[in-house]
């Protein structure tokens, strides 16, 4: 028995391809809304508490959305949030979507930039990304909510920042968000090191990167995440990290008594800490049951989560560490990476 259980099933998939994308890119499919009644009475009885959602990579891309919202508010306990995460792909599409984020309460959405339009497409896998942004910041700020942007960072796209600060100039943002009274956040950050984005290792930024980036955005990007640095923002370089964690003998558990699981269209479970990937998989809902797949999970019985509870960090580092080079990380997200790559 947990005290809350997060359950997220993948039932529309996603309409991008996103390069940067931590959660991995997997076939889309098209559940019924029985599956999503089957999968939550399944983990009912396991959880004091159980929140649904129909989604973990994008938010109300079936043209139901509306209808499976409410659905997962019914067999919720705890009711979903919508956070900040919405569809740019619905925005630029579905003139009724805009003002249904804003009968939600929603005031802040955010999108994801990665440089000019030619970029920003190769990115997020498919033409016309760039400029479906531009209408759902138009859709957004006609709709009282104001559009944050999240820009990934690396060498590849660092010559392209100015871009993003013309664009955020040109649209005229700040005094447009400040009319209905909210504020205009924008902000920038290299990302994990897992998923799809563990692909662009190679270009990782490192320190001297880091005085390319134009001061107006390293400001917003410290005001934002509260920082006082850009080395706060974008991490250490992989050599302190690695000498640090080959001195660091310990282990973790990684179970918590509140988790969220990711399930895909194939009902394979997945704790949400990392990419949904095999090191990781905790059984099938269909095949195994849920009290097995709940049982493996506090047990630390995937394989990356044995791994991480029985290999030292130090053996890690020594063994998927380069001691030598400058690409820059969060220690926990340095962590995340060593260990996919000891379970692959």
């Amino acid at each position: 028995m947990f005290q809350h259980i997060t359950v997220c099933l993948d039932m529309r998939g996603c309409p991008n391809r996103c390069r940067h994308c931590w959660i991995g890119h997997a076939p889309n499919a098209r559940l019924p809304k029985e599956a999503l009644i089957a999968l939550a009475e399944a983990f009912r009885p396991f959880a004091k508490r159980l929140t649904v959602y129909d989604w973990y990579r994008e938010p109300d891309y079936g043209d139901d959305y509306r209808e499976m919202w409410e659905l997962c508010g019914r067999l919720s306990d705890a009711r979903p949030e919508h956070f900040e995460l919405v569809s740019f792909w619905r925005l630029a599409r579905d003139p009724d979507y805009g003002p249904w984020l804003a009968s939600l309460g929603v005031r802040r959405a955010q999108l994801t930039l990665f440089g000019g339009r030619a970029r920003t497409d190769q990115y997020t896998g498919r033409a016309n990304a760039f400029a479906e942004i531009l209408q759902a910041v138009e859709v957004l700020l006609q709709n009282r909510i104001a559009p944050r942007i999240q820009v990934f960072v690396n060498k590849e796209n660092l010559g392209e920042l100015a871009q993003v600060e013309a664009l955020v100039r040109d649209l005229d943002l700040e005094a447009r968000c400040r009319a209905f009274g909210e504020d205009f956040d924008l902000f920038l950050h290299p990302g994990s090191c897992d998923g799809e984005n563990e692909k662009l290792y190679d270009i990782r930024v490192t320190p001297e990167d880091l005085e390319k980036i134009p001061p107006a955005l390293a400001a917003r990007t410290l005001r934002y995440l509260q920082r006082e640095s850009l080395q706060q923002v974008f991490g250490r370089t992989e050599q302190a990290l690695c000498a640090e964690l080959r001195a660091d003998a310990s282990t973790a558990s990684l179970a918590e008594p509140n988790p969220v699981f990711y399930v895909d269209a194939a009902f394979n479970v997945y704790p949400n800490f990392t990419a949904p990937a095999p090191a990781w998989r905790l059984g099938n809902v269909r095949a195994d049951g849920v009290e097995a797949v709940l049982a493996a999970y506090a047990q630390d019985g995937s394989a990356a989560q044995r791994a991480r509870r029985t290999i030292p960090l130090c053996d890690l580092a020594a063994a998927q560490g380069d001691g030598q080079s400058q690409r820059l990380f969060g220690r926990d997200d340095y962590i995340t990476y060593l260990l996919n790559r000891a379970c692959r």
